[in-house]
């Protein structure tokens, strides 16, 4: 089940959105009315709508949100922050008012990793990352993806850490989220690269 944790100052829109996701199945774990809120360490997902961010903050709090979960921000109306928006660490961006449909959709494919852009906006192709020591993740995520680049499974990676096989699954979809990877594949790659960078430094 995928749980998502909710920041929406609207409390109109916030029961309509509470209703579509329950009906998919997906389990609201927290709803915040501010960025400074906690974010639940259960989700999956954050969704966060942009009119609940402080006008000067809001990046830093979708940056620091990013740090531990997977984030879609919902937008009103469209908006020039949009890639700033992205590159401040959410994985998605989508219009409020798309089809629930399409944001269900959508949260399910941040969680997986996959960029979410709304209709009509084209962006560039996230850069090759050199810089993989200067990203957000934590130290449990750099933990976790140290063992990736040994080839090791889910199952040996928890072993080792002395953590469930499901813990190292939401790691890992965590830090597939912040390096903008799609598959397994690119992972071990990135990966890698990530511990070439470190034995070269």
């Amino acid at each position: 089940m995928l749980r998502v944790d909710v920041l929406v100052n609207n409390p109109v829109y916030l029961v309509g959105l509470m209703q579509v996701l329950s009906n998919e199945g997906i389990a609201v774990v927290s709803t915040r009315r501010s960025p400074t809120e906690r974010v639940s360490w259960l989700a999956d997902a954050a969704l966060i709508d942009n009119e609940a961010l402080g006008e000067a903050d809001g990046l830093n709090d979708i940056a620091e949100t990013a740090r531990t979960t997977s984030v879609l921000v919902l937008l009103n109306s469209w908006s020039s922050l949009t890639e700033d928006y992205l590159q401040a660490g959410a994985v998605g961006v989508i219009h409020k008012h798309q089809p629930s449909e399409s944001l269900v959709a959508a949260l399910r494919n941040v969680t997986a990793g996959t960029r979410v852009l709304p209709e009509g906006h084209a962006t560039k192709p996230p850069a090759e990352r050199h810089d993989l020591l200067t990203l957000n993740l934590s130290a449990r995520e750099e933990q976790v993806l140290s063992q990736i680049s040994q080839g090791l499974t889910h199952g040996q990676i928890a072993t080792r850490l002395g953590i469930s096989p499901h813990t190292v699954d939401t790691y890992v979809k965590r830090i597939r989220a912040k390096l903008g990877v799609g598959n397994k594949a690119e992972l071990t790659r990135v990966a890698l690269l990530n511990r070439l960078a470190k034995s070269a430094a």
